[in-house]
Protein backbone atom coordinates (compact mmCIF):
# COMPACT_ATOMS: atom_id res chain seq x y z
CA UNK A 1 0.00 0.00 0.00
CA UNK A 2 1.33 3.21 -0.91
CA UNK A 3 2.05 5.55 2.01
CA UNK A 4 -0.06 8.81 2.82
CA UNK A 5 2.92 10.91 3.17
CA UNK A 6 5.58 11.60 0.22
CA UNK A 7 8.39 12.81 2.58
CA UNK A 8 8.70 11.90 6.82
CA UNK A 9 11.16 13.42 8.68
CA UNK A 10 11.16 11.39 11.77
CA UNK A 11 12.33 12.42 15.35
CA UNK A 12 15.48 14.51 13.55
CA UNK A 13 18.30 15.78 15.84
CA UNK A 14 20.97 18.03 13.94
CA UNK A 15 23.22 19.89 16.38
CA UNK A 16 26.31 22.44 15.93
CA UNK A 17 28.89 23.79 18.76
CA UNK A 18 27.18 25.13 21.48
CA UNK A 19 23.52 24.84 20.36
CA UNK A 20 21.11 22.14 19.58
CA UNK A 21 19.66 23.60 15.93
CA UNK A 22 16.60 20.42 15.63
CA UNK A 23 15.71 18.64 19.07
CA UNK A 24 13.43 15.62 18.06
CA UNK A 25 11.69 17.10 15.24
CA UNK A 26 9.02 15.06 13.31
CA UNK A 27 7.33 16.17 10.34
CA UNK A 28 5.21 14.64 7.29
CA UNK A 29 4.30 15.81 4.26
CA UNK A 30 1.28 14.61 2.41
CA UNK A 31 1.07 14.64 -1.77
CA UNK A 32 0.25 17.82 -3.57
CA UNK A 33 0.07 19.32 -0.43
CA UNK A 34 1.57 23.37 0.76
CA UNK A 35 2.83 22.60 4.17
CA UNK A 36 4.18 25.24 5.96
CA UNK A 37 7.07 25.41 8.53
CA UNK A 38 6.76 28.49 10.90
CA UNK A 39 9.19 29.73 13.93
CA UNK A 40 11.25 32.43 14.91
CA UNK A 41 14.41 33.52 14.01
CA UNK A 42 17.02 30.25 14.65
CA UNK A 43 13.78 28.12 15.55
CA UNK A 44 15.82 25.42 13.34
CA UNK A 45 13.48 25.69 9.79
CA UNK A 46 16.15 25.91 7.28
CA UNK A 47 18.51 23.72 9.32
CA UNK A 48 15.25 20.88 9.27
CA UNK A 49 14.89 21.57 5.42
CA UNK A 50 18.94 21.58 5.14
CA UNK A 51 18.82 18.43 6.27
CA UNK A 52 16.26 16.84 4.21
CA UNK A 53 18.11 18.69 1.08
CA UNK A 54 21.24 16.67 1.94
CA UNK A 55 23.28 19.74 3.04
CA UNK A 56 24.00 18.16 6.72
CA UNK A 57 23.78 15.00 8.50
CA UNK A 58 21.25 14.53 11.46
CA UNK A 59 23.20 13.35 14.61
CA UNK A 60 19.52 10.98 15.19
CA UNK A 61 16.08 10.38 13.28
CA UNK A 62 15.67 9.09 9.60
CA UNK A 63 14.23 10.27 6.49
CA UNK A 64 10.92 8.33 4.30
CA UNK A 65 10.38 9.00 0.81
CA UNK A 66 6.59 6.93 0.11
CA UNK A 67 7.61 4.70 3.18
CA UNK A 68 10.98 3.75 2.52
CA UNK A 69 14.20 4.39 4.57
CA UNK A 70 16.19 6.71 2.14
CA UNK A 71 19.69 8.16 3.17
CA UNK A 72 20.45 12.04 1.86
CA UNK A 73 24.30 12.31 2.07
CA UNK A 74 24.50 15.55 -0.45
CA UNK A 75 22.14 17.36 -2.49
CA UNK A 76 23.24 15.46 -5.64
CA UNK A 77 21.10 12.40 -3.40
CA UNK A 78 18.63 14.67 -3.19
CA UNK A 79 17.92 15.73 -6.79
CA UNK A 80 18.05 11.96 -7.30
CA UNK A 81 14.98 11.85 -4.61
CA UNK A 82 13.40 14.77 -6.36
CA UNK A 83 13.72 17.23 -3.63
CA UNK A 84 14.50 20.02 -4.61
CA UNK A 85 15.17 23.57 -3.05
CA UNK A 86 15.04 27.24 -3.20
CA UNK A 87 17.71 28.69 -0.61
CA UNK A 88 16.97 32.18 1.11
CA UNK A 89 20.14 33.30 0.26
CA UNK A 90 20.19 32.27 -3.58
CA UNK A 91 22.71 29.79 -5.12
CA UNK A 92 23.72 31.70 -8.44
CA UNK A 93 26.88 32.11 -10.15
CA UNK A 94 26.87 36.32 -10.32
CA UNK A 95 28.31 36.26 -14.14
CA UNK A 96 26.70 33.27 -15.70
CA UNK A 97 23.77 33.83 -17.37
CA UNK A 98 20.47 32.75 -16.17
CA UNK A 99 19.85 29.62 -18.79
CA UNK A 100 23.82 28.62 -17.93
CA UNK A 101 22.95 28.87 -13.70
CA UNK A 102 19.59 26.28 -14.20
CA UNK A 103 21.35 24.06 -16.53
CA UNK A 104 24.72 24.22 -14.08
CA UNK A 105 25.29 20.61 -12.87
CA UNK A 106 22.86 19.34 -14.93
CA UNK A 107 23.97 19.65 -18.47
CA UNK A 108 22.84 17.67 -21.47
CA UNK A 109 25.69 16.54 -23.30
CA UNK A 110 26.09 14.26 -26.68
CA UNK A 111 29.51 13.39 -27.16
CA UNK A 112 30.64 15.55 -24.70
CA UNK A 113 29.11 18.67 -26.62
CA UNK A 114 27.04 20.62 -24.21
CA UNK A 115 23.07 20.66 -25.75
CA UNK A 116 22.53 24.20 -25.07
CA UNK A 117 19.91 24.36 -28.01
CA UNK A 118 17.75 21.44 -26.38
CA UNK A 119 18.23 22.88 -23.08
CA UNK A 120 17.05 26.19 -23.98
CA UNK A 121 13.73 24.66 -25.55
CA UNK A 122 13.19 22.66 -22.19
CA UNK A 123 13.37 26.44 -19.78
CA UNK A 124 11.90 28.16 -22.51
CA UNK A 125 8.45 25.86 -22.30
CA UNK A 126 8.69 25.33 -18.90
CA UNK A 127 8.75 29.34 -18.47
CA UNK A 128 5.92 29.69 -20.64
CA UNK A 129 3.70 26.80 -19.26
CA UNK A 130 4.20 28.31 -15.26
CA UNK A 131 4.44 32.19 -16.42
CA UNK A 132 7.96 32.50 -15.01
CA UNK A 133 9.21 35.37 -17.11
CA UNK A 134 13.11 35.84 -17.79
CA UNK A 135 15.39 36.71 -19.64
CA UNK A 136 17.73 33.44 -20.48
CA UNK A 137 20.51 35.50 -21.46
CA UNK A 138 20.95 37.94 -19.03
CA UNK A 139 23.49 37.91 -16.66
CA UNK A 140 22.16 36.84 -13.24
CA UNK A 141 24.08 40.13 -11.53
CA UNK A 142 21.79 42.43 -14.11
CA UNK A 143 18.54 41.24 -13.00
CA UNK A 144 16.22 41.74 -9.88
CA UNK A 145 15.84 40.05 -7.01
CA UNK A 146 12.40 38.81 -7.65
CA UNK A 147 14.16 37.31 -11.48
CA UNK A 148 16.94 35.35 -9.43
CA UNK A 149 14.55 33.68 -7.45
CA UNK A 150 12.74 32.78 -10.63
CA UNK A 151 15.69 31.38 -11.70
CA UNK A 152 15.82 29.63 -9.05
CA UNK A 153 12.46 28.32 -9.08
CA UNK A 154 13.43 27.02 -12.83
CA UNK A 155 16.46 25.45 -11.96
CA UNK A 156 14.16 23.09 -9.94
CA UNK A 157 11.51 22.47 -12.29
CA UNK A 158 14.84 21.53 -14.33
CA UNK A 159 15.49 18.98 -12.76
CA UNK A 160 12.12 17.25 -12.48
CA UNK A 161 11.47 17.88 -9.08
CA UNK A 162 8.07 16.73 -7.28
CA UNK A 163 9.04 17.90 -3.67
CA UNK A 164 9.89 21.66 -3.81
CA UNK A 165 11.46 23.47 -0.73
CA UNK A 166 11.03 26.81 -0.96
CA UNK A 167 12.99 28.63 2.00
CA UNK A 168 11.65 32.61 3.13
CA UNK A 169 10.61 32.77 -0.68
CA UNK A 170 8.94 36.01 -0.22
CA UNK A 171 11.50 38.15 2.19
CA UNK A 172 13.11 39.74 -0.95
CA UNK A 173 9.81 40.20 -3.08
CA UNK A 174 7.36 43.05 -3.68
CA UNK A 175 3.85 42.65 -2.94
CA UNK A 176 2.80 42.04 -6.55
CA UNK A 177 5.91 39.36 -6.77
CA UNK A 178 4.49 37.42 -3.68
CA UNK A 179 0.88 37.30 -5.09
CA UNK A 180 1.95 35.44 -8.25
CA UNK A 181 4.43 33.70 -6.23
CA UNK A 182 1.67 32.19 -4.48
CA UNK A 183 -0.70 31.69 -7.74
CA UNK A 184 2.42 29.50 -8.99
CA UNK A 185 2.46 27.27 -6.00
CA UNK A 186 -1.21 27.15 -5.91
CA UNK A 187 -0.42 26.04 -9.34
CA UNK A 188 2.54 23.32 -8.20
CA UNK A 189 -0.02 21.96 -5.61
CA UNK A 190 -2.84 21.19 -8.04
CA UNK A 191 -0.17 19.31 -10.24
CA UNK A 192 0.34 16.88 -7.43
CA UNK A 193 4.01 18.59 -6.49
CA UNK A 194 4.41 18.75 -2.75
CA UNK A 195 5.72 21.84 -1.38
CA UNK A 196 7.53 22.71 2.02
CA UNK A 197 7.26 26.27 2.67
CA UNK A 198 9.49 28.44 5.20
CA UNK A 199 8.09 31.19 6.34
CA UNK A 200 6.96 33.26 9.57
CA UNK A 201 4.83 35.84 7.46
CA UNK A 202 1.39 34.49 8.80
CA UNK A 203 -0.49 36.16 6.14
CA UNK A 204 1.37 34.20 3.73
CA UNK A 205 0.60 30.84 5.38
CA UNK A 206 -3.53 31.45 5.99
CA UNK A 207 -3.61 32.65 2.03
CA UNK A 208 -1.76 28.84 0.82
CA UNK A 209 -1.07 26.76 3.12
CA UNK A 210 -2.98 23.57 3.89
CA UNK A 211 -1.38 22.50 6.69
CA UNK A 212 1.54 24.37 9.56
CA UNK A 213 4.41 22.97 11.66
CA UNK A 214 5.42 25.16 14.19
CA UNK A 215 8.84 25.27 15.62
CA UNK A 216 10.18 27.16 18.92
CA UNK A 217 14.02 26.88 19.94
CA UNK A 218 14.66 23.70 18.00
CA UNK A 219 11.46 22.18 19.09
CA UNK A 220 8.32 21.00 17.49
CA UNK A 221 5.39 22.95 18.98
CA UNK A 222 2.59 21.18 16.65
CA UNK A 223 0.94 20.60 13.60
CA UNK A 224 -2.31 22.05 12.67
CA UNK A 225 -4.95 22.61 9.87
CA UNK A 226 -4.96 26.18 8.55
CA UNK A 227 -8.78 26.23 8.26
CA UNK A 228 -8.71 25.68 12.07
CA UNK A 229 -6.40 28.19 13.09
CA UNK A 230 -5.78 31.98 12.46
CA UNK A 231 -2.98 34.24 13.00
CA UNK A 232 -3.17 35.02 16.57
CA UNK A 233 -2.95 31.12 17.79
CA UNK A 234 -0.50 30.92 15.16
CA UNK A 235 2.00 33.85 16.29
CA UNK A 236 1.11 32.35 20.28
CA UNK A 237 2.46 29.01 19.10
CA UNK A 238 5.61 30.70 17.40
CA UNK A 239 6.73 33.04 19.73
CA UNK A 240 5.11 31.42 23.28
CA UNK A 241 3.39 34.17 23.90
CA UNK A 242 0.49 37.13 22.79
CA UNK A 243 2.35 39.58 20.26
CA UNK A 244 0.71 42.99 19.24
CA UNK A 245 0.32 42.52 15.48
CA UNK A 246 -0.68 46.05 15.37
CA UNK A 247 2.21 48.74 15.70
CA UNK A 248 1.46 50.51 19.11
CA UNK A 249 2.51 54.64 19.12
CA UNK A 250 1.10 57.89 19.26
CA UNK A 251 0.74 60.95 17.20
CA UNK A 252 4.52 62.38 15.72
CA UNK A 253 6.04 65.92 17.34
CA UNK A 254 7.93 66.68 14.66
CA UNK A 255 10.98 69.36 15.65
CA UNK A 256 14.38 71.04 13.63
CA UNK A 257 14.65 69.62 10.28
CA UNK A 258 17.57 66.91 10.73
CA UNK A 259 18.01 66.04 6.89
CA UNK A 260 17.46 68.70 4.36
CA UNK A 261 17.66 66.96 0.36
CA UNK A 262 17.86 69.45 -2.28
CA UNK A 263 17.41 68.26 -6.29
CA UNK A 264 19.51 64.90 -5.65
CA UNK A 265 20.77 62.98 -8.79
CA UNK A 266 22.06 60.26 -9.51
CA UNK A 267 23.25 58.13 -12.28
CA UNK A 268 22.07 55.14 -13.45
CA UNK A 269 24.50 51.94 -13.46
CA UNK A 270 22.25 49.75 -16.16
CA UNK A 271 20.44 52.66 -18.09
CA UNK A 272 21.16 56.27 -19.64
CA UNK A 273 18.67 56.75 -17.27
CA UNK A 274 19.06 58.76 -13.75
CA UNK A 275 18.25 55.99 -11.17
CA UNK A 276 17.06 59.42 -8.78
CA UNK A 277 15.84 62.66 -10.51
CA UNK A 278 15.54 66.00 -9.26
CA UNK A 279 14.42 64.37 -5.35
CA UNK A 280 13.87 66.63 -2.79
CA UNK A 281 12.61 66.20 0.84
CA UNK A 282 13.03 67.04 4.64
CA UNK A 283 12.97 64.93 7.31
CA UNK A 284 12.68 65.86 10.85
CA UNK A 285 13.49 65.11 14.58
CA UNK A 286 10.46 62.96 16.04
CA UNK A 287 9.00 61.56 12.46
CA UNK A 288 9.06 58.92 10.93
CA UNK A 289 9.33 59.28 7.04
CA UNK A 290 8.58 56.12 4.81
CA UNK A 291 9.87 56.12 1.44
CA UNK A 292 7.67 53.72 -0.25
CA UNK A 293 7.82 52.15 -4.08
CA UNK A 294 7.75 49.10 -5.58
CA UNK A 295 11.52 47.37 -5.77
CA UNK A 296 13.87 49.29 -8.20
CA UNK A 297 11.63 52.73 -8.56
CA UNK A 298 15.94 54.64 -7.15
CA UNK A 299 14.67 53.43 -3.41
CA UNK A 300 18.29 51.77 -3.07
CA UNK A 301 20.45 53.99 -5.21
CA UNK A 302 18.78 57.52 -3.15
CA UNK A 303 20.00 55.55 0.38
CA UNK A 304 23.40 54.96 -1.62
CA UNK A 305 23.55 58.35 -2.51
CA UNK A 306 22.67 59.33 1.21
CA UNK A 307 24.69 57.24 3.09
CA UNK A 308 27.88 58.07 0.68
CA UNK A 309 27.98 54.45 -1.19
CA UNK A 310 27.42 56.09 -4.54
CA UNK A 311 28.41 59.73 -5.74
CA UNK A 312 25.41 62.18 -6.69
CA UNK A 313 25.90 64.28 -9.86
CA UNK A 314 23.63 67.00 -8.92
CA UNK A 315 21.69 68.36 -5.44
CA UNK A 316 22.71 68.78 -2.10
CA UNK A 317 22.51 66.89 1.04
CA UNK A 318 22.53 68.56 4.53
CA UNK A 319 22.79 67.23 8.25
CA UNK A 320 21.81 69.05 10.86
CA UNK A 321 22.92 72.15 9.21
CA UNK A 322 26.07 71.02 7.79
CA UNK A 323 26.54 70.41 4.27
CA UNK A 324 27.49 66.46 3.65
CA UNK A 325 27.41 66.19 0.17
CA UNK A 326 30.33 65.54 -0.56
CA UNK A 327 31.79 63.86 2.69
CA UNK A 328 33.37 60.33 2.65
CA UNK A 329 31.00 57.19 4.07
CA UNK A 330 32.85 57.40 7.23
CA UNK A 331 32.20 61.44 7.53
CA UNK A 332 28.91 60.82 6.99
CA UNK A 333 28.58 58.11 9.45
CA UNK A 334 30.65 60.43 11.92
CA UNK A 335 28.44 63.62 11.27
CA UNK A 336 25.74 61.71 12.53
CA UNK A 337 24.13 59.05 10.47
CA UNK A 338 23.08 55.55 11.35
CA UNK A 339 22.42 53.05 8.13
CA UNK A 340 20.96 49.65 8.87
CA UNK A 341 21.55 48.45 4.87
CA UNK A 342 19.27 46.86 2.25
CA UNK A 343 21.87 43.75 2.01
CA UNK A 344 23.28 42.42 5.17
CA UNK A 345 25.72 40.24 3.73
CA UNK A 346 27.62 42.92 1.42
CA UNK A 347 27.42 46.46 3.50
CA UNK A 348 26.29 45.51 6.68
CA UNK A 349 28.34 42.69 7.92
CA UNK A 350 32.35 40.97 8.02
CA UNK A 351 30.82 37.67 7.59
CA UNK A 352 33.82 36.03 8.30
CA UNK A 353 34.67 37.56 11.34
CA UNK A 354 33.11 37.42 15.03
CA UNK A 355 29.65 39.12 15.63
CA UNK A 356 31.57 41.21 18.95
CA UNK A 357 34.05 42.49 16.38
CA UNK A 358 30.57 43.28 13.50
CA UNK A 359 29.15 44.92 16.39
CA UNK A 360 31.94 47.51 17.06
CA UNK A 361 32.78 48.20 13.17
CA UNK A 362 32.07 51.90 12.81
CA UNK A 363 32.56 51.97 16.80
CA UNK A 364 36.03 50.85 17.40
CA UNK A 365 38.21 53.75 17.51
CA UNK A 366 36.75 55.22 19.98
CA UNK A 367 38.32 55.54 23.63
CA UNK A 368 35.68 53.01 25.08
CA UNK A 369 36.76 50.41 22.86
CA UNK A 370 40.73 51.38 22.31
CA UNK A 371 43.90 52.94 23.79
CA UNK A 372 46.55 54.09 22.24
CA UNK A 373 45.89 51.77 19.08
CA UNK A 374 45.09 48.95 20.96
CA UNK A 375 41.71 47.47 21.25
CA UNK A 376 40.25 46.59 24.53
CA UNK A 377 38.99 43.40 24.30
CA UNK A 378 36.78 43.21 27.60
CA UNK A 379 35.28 45.99 26.90
CA UNK A 380 33.83 45.18 23.26
CA UNK A 381 33.16 41.60 24.63
CA UNK A 382 31.00 43.84 27.37
CA UNK A 383 29.08 45.84 24.98
CA UNK A 384 28.45 42.65 22.83
CA UNK A 385 26.67 41.11 25.47
CA UNK A 386 25.01 44.16 26.25
CA UNK A 387 23.48 44.18 22.71
CA UNK A 388 23.05 40.68 22.32
CA UNK A 389 21.00 40.60 25.50
CA UNK A 390 18.65 43.48 24.58
CA UNK A 391 18.50 42.54 20.98
CA UNK A 392 17.49 38.56 21.50
CA UNK A 393 20.70 37.84 19.13
CA UNK A 394 20.65 34.32 19.17
CA UNK A 395 23.95 32.60 18.40
CA UNK A 396 25.87 29.69 18.67
CA UNK A 397 28.63 30.88 20.80
CA UNK A 398 28.07 34.27 21.96
CA UNK A 399 30.02 37.16 21.16
CA UNK A 400 32.78 34.40 19.26
CA UNK A 401 30.15 33.62 17.35
CA UNK A 402 31.50 33.42 13.40
CA UNK A 403 28.67 35.80 11.96
CA UNK A 404 28.02 33.77 8.62
CA UNK A 405 27.21 30.44 10.67
CA UNK A 406 23.88 32.64 12.51
CA UNK A 407 20.52 32.74 10.86
CA UNK A 408 19.58 35.79 8.73
CA UNK A 409 17.16 37.06 11.09
CA UNK A 410 19.60 36.97 13.62
CA UNK A 411 22.17 38.86 11.72
CA UNK A 412 19.37 41.58 11.44
CA UNK A 413 19.08 41.82 14.77
CA UNK A 414 22.45 42.24 15.40
CA UNK A 415 23.09 44.97 12.85
CA UNK A 416 20.00 46.80 14.13
CA UNK A 417 21.37 46.82 17.74
CA UNK A 418 24.24 48.12 16.05
CA UNK A 419 22.74 50.97 14.68
CA UNK A 420 20.57 52.12 16.95
CA UNK A 421 22.67 51.84 19.96
CA UNK A 422 24.83 54.55 18.48
CA UNK A 423 22.03 57.19 18.92
CA UNK A 424 22.64 58.90 15.76
CA UNK A 425 20.26 61.89 14.97
CA UNK A 426 19.30 60.46 12.10
CA UNK A 427 18.63 56.61 11.39
CA UNK A 428 17.88 55.05 7.92
CA UNK A 429 16.41 52.06 8.07
CA UNK A 430 16.32 50.13 4.82
CA UNK A 431 13.51 46.97 4.71
CA UNK A 432 14.76 46.55 8.61
CA UNK A 433 12.73 44.10 9.13
CA UNK A 434 12.83 41.95 6.05
CA UNK A 435 13.39 37.83 7.26
CA UNK A 436 12.30 38.59 10.76
CA UNK A 437 9.53 36.86 12.17
CA UNK A 438 6.79 38.26 14.64
CA UNK A 439 7.97 38.99 17.43
CA UNK A 440 11.01 40.88 16.29
CA UNK A 441 9.07 42.95 14.20
CA UNK A 442 7.31 43.88 16.96
CA UNK A 443 10.29 44.40 18.97
CA UNK A 444 12.40 46.82 16.09
CA UNK A 445 9.30 48.66 14.90
CA UNK A 446 8.65 49.56 19.01
CA UNK A 447 12.72 50.17 18.78
CA UNK A 448 11.82 52.90 15.12
CA UNK A 449 8.86 54.31 17.35
CA UNK A 450 11.06 54.38 20.83
CA UNK A 451 13.95 56.36 18.13
CA UNK A 452 11.08 58.52 16.99
CA UNK A 453 9.67 59.88 20.35
CA UNK A 454 13.84 59.65 21.67
CA UNK A 455 13.79 62.95 19.27
CA UNK A 456 15.60 61.69 16.35
CA UNK A 457 14.86 61.61 12.58
CA UNK A 458 14.23 58.21 10.85
CA UNK A 459 14.34 57.75 7.13
CA UNK A 460 12.20 54.28 6.96
CA UNK A 461 12.75 52.29 3.12
CA UNK A 462 10.12 49.49 3.13
CA UNK A 463 8.21 47.08 0.82
CA UNK A 464 5.95 45.96 3.32
CA UNK A 465 2.56 48.01 2.91
CA UNK A 466 1.25 47.15 6.02
CA UNK A 467 4.81 48.30 7.60
CA UNK A 468 4.43 51.49 5.07
CA UNK A 469 0.86 52.01 6.86
CA UNK A 470 1.25 51.12 10.24
CA UNK A 471 4.93 52.61 10.68
CA UNK A 472 5.26 55.67 9.37
CA UNK A 473 4.36 59.38 10.35
CA UNK A 474 4.88 60.32 6.69
CA UNK A 475 5.15 58.80 3.52
CA UNK A 476 7.02 59.52 0.42
CA UNK A 477 6.04 57.35 -3.23
CA UNK A 478 9.35 56.41 -5.32
CA UNK A 479 8.15 55.99 -8.96
CA UNK A 480 10.74 56.06 -11.47
CA UNK A 481 13.39 57.77 -9.67
CA UNK A 482 11.01 60.53 -8.55
CA UNK A 483 9.18 61.38 -5.54
CA UNK A 484 5.62 61.08 -7.20
CA UNK A 485 3.45 61.99 -4.06
CA UNK A 486 3.82 62.38 -0.19
CA UNK A 487 0.88 60.73 1.63
CA UNK A 488 -0.53 60.57 5.07
CA UNK A 489 -0.82 57.03 6.68
CA UNK A 490 -3.83 58.24 8.70
CA UNK A 491 -5.79 59.23 5.73
CA UNK A 492 -4.91 57.59 2.57
CA UNK A 493 -5.77 53.60 1.65
CA UNK A 494 -3.44 51.05 0.49
CA UNK A 495 -5.29 50.97 -2.95
CA UNK A 496 -4.31 54.63 -2.85
CA UNK A 497 -0.95 54.17 -1.85
CA UNK A 498 -0.65 51.39 -4.71
CA UNK A 499 -1.76 53.43 -7.51
CA UNK A 500 1.07 55.94 -6.68
CA UNK A 501 3.58 52.76 -6.53
CA UNK A 502 2.27 52.19 -9.98
CA UNK A 503 3.12 55.05 -11.24
CA UNK A 504 -0.57 55.65 -12.38
CA UNK A 505 -1.31 58.89 -9.51
CA UNK A 506 0.71 61.65 -9.43
CA UNK A 507 1.15 64.61 -7.09
CA UNK A 508 -0.76 65.25 -4.26
CA UNK A 509 0.51 67.45 -1.20
CA UNK A 510 3.96 67.58 -1.80
CA UNK A 511 4.45 65.41 -4.43
CA UNK A 512 5.49 65.81 -7.92
CA UNK A 513 6.99 69.88 -8.29
CA UNK A 514 5.11 71.72 -11.13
Amino acid sequence: MQSEYIIEMLNIRKEFPGIVANDDITLQLRRGEIHALLGENGAGKSTLMSVLFGLYQPEAGEIRKNGQVVKINNPNDATALHIGMVHQHFKLVDVFTVLDNIILGAEDTKLGFLQKKVARQKVQELSDKYKLYVDLDAKVEDITVGMQQRTEILKMLYRDNEILIFDEPTAVLTPQEIDELMEIMRGFAKEGKSILFITHKLNEIMAVADRCTVLRKGKCVGTVNIKDTNKQELSNMMVGRPVQLEVQKGPAHPEDVILDVKGLTIPSKTSKKNAVHDVSFQVRAGEIVCIAGIDGNGQTELVYGLTGLEKASAGTITLCGQDISHASIHKRSQAGISHIPEDRHKHGLVLDDTLENNLVLQTFQEPRFQKMGFIKRDAVRQYANQIIGQYDVRSGQGPVTVTRSMSGGNQQKAIIGREIDRGCPLLIAVQPTRGLDVGAIEYIHSQLVAQRDAGKAVLLVSLELDEVMNVSDRILVMYEGEIVGELDPKTTTVQELGLYMAGAKRGGKGGTQE
